[in-house]
This record gives C-alpha cells, sequence and structure tokens, in this order.
C-alpha cells in the first residue's frame, strides 16, 4: 500500500535496496501515528520506574494477546487510587477524550454496560510521511472478555489512509497491592505492514502504551484527591 514516490520523481530510478528501504522508513514513520494515540511531545519524556513485569502469561478469564505475534509489548505501573476508580476510569471508553489527547471521537455501537461483545469506533491522528499523507486512522474494537475490577481484553483492526494494522488484541488487568493498584497492560500486532519492521513497531508499541499508562495514573490519582 505504499509507494516509493510519484512516477516521475527520482526514486523511480533509484537502486532496488534504496526503494526498499525508502519503502521501510516509510512504514516505520506511518507506525508512528498507529500507536493508542500519537503521543504529544509533551508525554514524550521517559517514563518513570514501573513495577516488574508479571511473570506468566497474563490473561482475562482465559484468553489473552496473541502468543504468534511478532509485534508486543507489556508494562506494569501502580496507582494510588482506589481499585473501582482506575478500572472505572479505563472501561468507561466514551470519556476516553476527555483524558487522552490523542483519542480524538469515540462512539459505543450498542447500548447498556460494557460487556463481552459490546464494540466502540474510535479515531486517533497518524502525522504525514514521504508516501503518505496525515490521516485519521479508525479503529473499531470488540471486548473480547471483561471481569469487573480485574481485566478487559479487546481487539480490532486500525485503518487509514495508506496505513493498517490487521488486529491488534489489548489486555488489561487490575490487582490490588499494598499501594493501590497495579496495572498491566500488553498487546500484540499483527499484519503484513507493521511486521515488515518489526523493532521499529515495537518501539512505537511501546511508547504509546507508555503514555497510556502514564495518563491513567495522573488521572486516577487526581480523582482519587477529588480533583475533576
Amino acid at each position: 500500500m505504499f509507494s516509493t514516490g510519484p512516477a516521475n520523481s527520482p526514486a523511480q530510478h533509484s537502486h532496488p535496496r534504496t526503494r526498499v528501504r525508502t519503502a521501510a522508513l516509510a512504514i516505520s514513520l506511518a507506525v508512528a501515528g498507529v500507536l493508542a494515540g500519537n503521543v504529544p511531545a509533551a508525554q514524550a519524556a521517559p517514563a518513570p520506574p514501573q513495577a516488574a513485569p508479571l511473570e506468566g502469561k497474563p490473561q482475562c478469564r482465559g484468553e489473552g494477546v496473541d502468543t504468534t505475534a511478532r509485534i508486543r509489548y507489556q508494562s506494569d505501573i501502580v496507582i494510588k487510587a482506589p481499585l473501582s476508580t482506575v478500572f472505572k476510569l479505563q472501561t468507561d471508553v466514551e470519556r476516553w477524550p476527555t483524558w487522552q489527547a490523542p483519542v480524538l471521537t469515540m462512539k459505543r455501537l450498542d447500548p447498556g454496560p460494557l460487556r463481552k461483545g459490546s464494540r466502540f469506533r474510535w479515531t486517533t491522528p497518524a502525522p504525514p510521511t514521504p508516501t503518505t499523507p496525515a490521516t485519521t486512522l479508525h479503529i473499531t474494537s470488540t471486548i473480547r472478555q471483561l471481569q469487573h475490577n480485574t481485566c478487559i481484553l479487546w481487539s480490532g483492526p486500525a485503518i487509514g489512509e495508506g496505513v493498517r494494522i490487521d488486529e491488534g488484541v489489548h489486555l488489561w488487568t487490575f490487582t490490588k497491592v499494598k499501594d493501590g493498584v497495579r496495572v498491566h497492560t500488553e498487546e500484540t500486532w499483527t499484519g503484513a505492514q507493521v511486521e515488515a519492521d518489526v523493532p521499529t513497531a515495537t518501539k512505537l508499541l511501546g511508547a504509546g502504551l507508555e503514555a497510556w499508562l502514564r495518563d491513567l495514573k495522573t488521572t486516577a490519582e487526581a480523582r482519587a484527591h477529588g480533583k475533576p
């Protein structure tokens, strides 16, 4: 879906290896906008010390991320807030845009409380690249498993002009600990475009998830202290 340049551009006459490198760079740059939301510069600072990753294979009601995926990232953080506050904040998907700037729009596709089988559609910006224009990614997520105050798992594609992740699978678990709530997040991506540069895609996925954890921690702890 990526080209190395217009038909009359110099890239048309470049060495085949150069064209491959150029296409790979375009894919890598495009992937940057797919992250859980094109992280603003202010959020790009290094993450604070995280909790050690959980051992084993975290799951939600017996299901987890794609174990065959080549692109995966996981991280943990401790949030000093009540479990009910953290879980509600993360699962009230319609209000994501109020505390996550990269979430541009959000729409539930079915009524009632969030549950297994619920679907929601949300958008996030993707920046321009040398071969693709700036675009908006449309992500349709389906809840695969949910257990109150314990875990949530969803999956779905992310599609924009010239950019596609065939399927992202995203797991969150929530566990009470001495200082608050230990939040574990883990995500996998599959698709030809992102798998063309696994190290870059993994790095970018990680940056997006770390930013999401920071936003969740900041918002939950503020609410725990009575701040809006």
